[in-house]
């Protein structure tokens, strides 16, 4: 009996003992944790700083020529157009830069007919500006390549497809992102020849770029076999497209313009939009009408869908409440490919990215299929090129059965062997 109250003795000691315990941890739970040793023996090692993030700046500039007034008013061009598809560009490049600690910033400079590109271009060489993109005529382009201040920079041309500027008139500064003449027309006389539709009437417009195009579409079928079996200038003014009877008035002459000769398909050459538009559903044969208007080849479509473009078409949607064009695709993909650079080259320095775009590891995925890179004899970007209507993708270039020793691409545009390309550093 005596053993069993001393057991409980014991007992109760025991559970007076834990609870002391508990009690004195629950009232110094919050004292400061004990200093670390300090001493000169302790082998605890510093916590590393957080890598710093690089800011890589990329400027849009841009200047648009002021135009006549517009053929049809359903399409007006956008005031954003082109930077649109750059801001788009800048804010996939922060997507990626959060995991490699690099941050993109467009500094944009939206200039008038009236203002003076060359002192707008001084002025981002002034805050340190090394990678431009540039939103203008071949003119204004040549005049800030050829500045003594943009020989170290890198100027992306997203704009004009003028095929002097890859060739006679290239510059080592320079790269295009935009496709050339060459390109489109290349893109089109190749689905044309796969379709046997051979014998081409040539319509031409009265501007300048109009007759270069056409020069581009003659070079493209001696190239690919096909025959101009007409080229004809259009010269037709109507004097009342808008009024009651001014679609009988372009009726009647697009009739007259296509009578009598023997064609598979009608190639018109008009940049402007003046009159390409009318020729559809009025020549007196039946014929497709292709080129500027009707099939159109084109580096960005608004019904293209294919390797994952929807995803950018909502996109851009969502955001500017329009359709993306060509223009704001070729500043999409400048952006893009600067921030490529950099990811890949694993740099900040302007001129390791620089290294790293011209080099052959370089290579850009844009929603077209494959990889994209520049080419080194004139800078020019290879790209697939669409060929598409208003409401439907036809058909995708280079076509089957146009092979190269290198890239398929190739065969789009000015080949190596053929360049007039001498770059002026």
């Amino acid at each position: 009996m005596r053993g069993r109250r001393l057991d409980k003795a014991k007992l109760l000691l025991a559970i007076a003992m834990l609870l002391t315990t508990a009690v004195a941890t629950i009232a110094h739970a919050d004292d400061p944790a004990p200093a670390p040793d300090a001493s000169p023996s302790s082998t605890a090692e510093p916590a590393a700083a957080p890598p710093a993030t690089v800011t890589i700046h990329i400027a849009y500039l841009a200047k648009r020529i002021v135009k006549k007034l517009p053929h049809s008013y359903l399409d007006l061009p956008p005031q954003d157009d082109g930077v649109a598809g750059a801001r788009i560009g800048i804010a996939d490049d922060n997507t990626t830069g959060r995991f490699t600690n690099q941050r993109f910033v467009l500094d944009e400079t939206l200039l008038t007919e009236k203002d003076d590109v060359a002192a707008a271009f001084r002025k981002l060489v002034q805050d340190g500006q090394r990678f431009v993109i540039l939103d203008m005529p071949a003119t204004d382009l040549l005049a800030v390549a050829d500045l003594p201040e943009a020989k170290s920079m890198l100027l992306l041309n997203v704009a004009d497809p003028d095929d002097r500027l890859r060739a006679e008139d290239c510059r080592a500064n320079v790269l295009h992102v935009t496709p050339s003449r060459a390109m489109l027309t290349d893109a089109l006389v190749q689905y044309l020849v796969l379709k046997r539709w051979t014998k081409v009437l040539l319509a031409t417009g009265p501007s300048d770029a109009d007759k270069e195009y056409g020069v581009a579409v003659k070079r493209s079928l001696k190239k690919f076999g096909a025959k101009l079996v007409a080229d004809k200038p259009w010269t037709f003014e109507p004097g009342a497209r808008r009024t009651d009877t001014g679609h009988f008035q372009i009726a009647a002459e697009v009739a007259r313009y296509t009578q009598g000769i023997s064609y598979d398909v009608l190639v018109v050459a008009d940049e402007d939009g003046d009159f390409g538009s009318d020729l559809s559903y009025r020549t007196t044969d039946p014929r497709p009408v292709a080129g500027t208007q009707g099939l159109t080849p084109t580096s960005w479509a608004r019904p293209f869908e294919q390797w994952g473009a929807t995803q950018l078409q909502n996109r851009f949607r969502r955001q500017t409440s329009r359709w993306m064009d060509d223009r704001d695709y070729a500043a999409w993909m400048a952006v893009r490919a600067v921030a490529e650079g950099a990811t890949r080259s694993r740099s900040g320095d302007p001129d390791a990215i620089i290294r790293y775009m011209r080099s052959p590891d370089f290579d850009l995925a844009a929603f077209k299929g494959v990889k994209l890179s520049f080419r080194p004899w004139d800078g020019q970007l290879r790209q697939p090129v669409l060929l598409a209507d208003t409401d439907s993708l036809v058909s995708v270039s280079p076509q089957i059965g146009f092979l190269h020793e290198v890239s398929e691409l190739d065969t789009l545009g000015i080949d190596r062997p053929e360049t007039q390309c001498k770059m002026i550093r």
